[in-house]
């Protein structure tokens, strides 16, 4: 007989396996109390040679067996021990970033973001799964110590179906802090559209499954200025806005409000409309940063953006970092990338 955790065990994760083992003969009777004598529900095996616990256990309870097992010499085997599961200094949960049925571009990172810092990474990466309807080659990244991001190698095959589940309840976090609750969802990587912003060229193209479906002029950062350039490489759509209210200190303007503003970039750059620069779209760079389309255009592409959506800006003299990950994820390498799994 095997009785798992082992009889008197103490700081016991309470996610970890739970179960009775009957190695000769089979189990006839079995029970888990809980502290107030109620039964823990558990599943046994047809053959009845196991019985395992199905019902998430308490932290900081002792847990205590009894039954029978019917040995093959006709003999029974009383079934009994107890053990305490761990009792926190504090528990801890994440929070994704994206949520269930709901549909993102093929360039979307999945993030993880904790309250305060995860000293045991490697625990934490080790409850996380991520199930693809695709073959898709990805790896968890710590891009700080509260924060965990996992991305494809290359960009999502459109209408994928991806699950990502963290089982951090009983995980250790460090230093006496255990996973509070589990989290999970499932969404769906919807067409593959991509923005190409040439900040040489002044256009931006905005191509559907490799063709182009619009090519508009456009205006972006003041290149004689580093504080203004748009820099190159690949950003992320993070959200959307039919107007937005701008605000820049440093360049003395406040609350100028622009339509159908597209954010990619932590940093305030966006795609958005703006009026007032229409004889510079397609010809001079003269924004703070951003895309200047139309007004028209700028609808155009707002109605057709999705969150996670690359936009690839090419031509200008700043390139993005890959140590500031506000969804620059796709500005690090990818021998970077899985150099920063804790599992390495």
């Amino acid at each position: 007989m095997n009785v798992q955790p082992a009889n008197g065990a103490g700081d016991v994760s309470p996610s970890g396996q739970t179960q009775v083992t009957a190695e000769n003969g089979t189990i006839e009777t079995v029970q888990l109390s809980n502290p107030d004598g109620k039964p823990v529900k558990g599943e046994l095996a047809a053959d009845k040679k196991t019985w395992t616990v199905s019902e998430q256990l308490g932290y900081g309870k002792t847990y205590t067996w009894s039954g029978t097992i019917a040995g093959t010499g006709g003999q029974q085997l009383p079934i009994t021990g107890s053990f305490t599961t761990v009792k926190p200094k504090r528990t801890e949960t994440g929070t994704l970033n994206v949520g269930d049925n709901k549909t993102y571009g093929v360039a979307m990172p999945i993030k993880l973001d904790f309250k305060n810092a995860v000293k045991d990474k490697a625990a934490v990466e080790k409850a996380l799964t991520v199930t693809t309807s695709v073959p898709t080659e990805g790896a968890w990244a710590w891009l700080g110590d509260s924060e965990v991001h996992w991305r494809p190698k290359e960009y999502w095959k459109p209408d994928t179906k991806v699950t990502v589940t963290a089982k951090l309840y009983g995980t250790p976090f460090g230093n006496g802090v255990y996973g509070k609750q589990d989290v999970s969802s499932t969404f769906t990587i919807g067409r593959d559209q991509r923005v190409e912003a040439n900040t040489k060229t002044h256009r931006l193209i905005v191509r559907q499954n490799g063709n182009v479906v619009h090519d508009f002029p456009a205006s972006y950062g003041l290149e004689s200025d580093p504080g203004r350039v748009t820099p190159s490489g690949i950003h992320i759509v993070m959200e959307k806005h039919a107007s937005y209210s701008m605000t820049n200190q440093r360049y003395n303007y406040e609350n100028v409000v622009v339509p159908w503003a597209v954010r990619f970039s932590n940093h305030g750059e966006f795609v958005h409309g703006y009026e007032k620069s229409i004889p510079d779209q397609g010809k001079r760079n003269v924004s703070h940063g951003c895309a200047n389309l139309s007004p028209a255009n700028a609808k155009t592409y707002y109605d057709s953006a999705m969150i996670g959506d690359p936009v690839e800006v090419t031509g200008s003299s700043v390139p993005m970092s890959d140590t500031q990950f506000d969804y620059f994820d796709w500005a690090v390498s990818w021998d970077k990338w899985k150099s920063k799994s804790a599992l390495q």
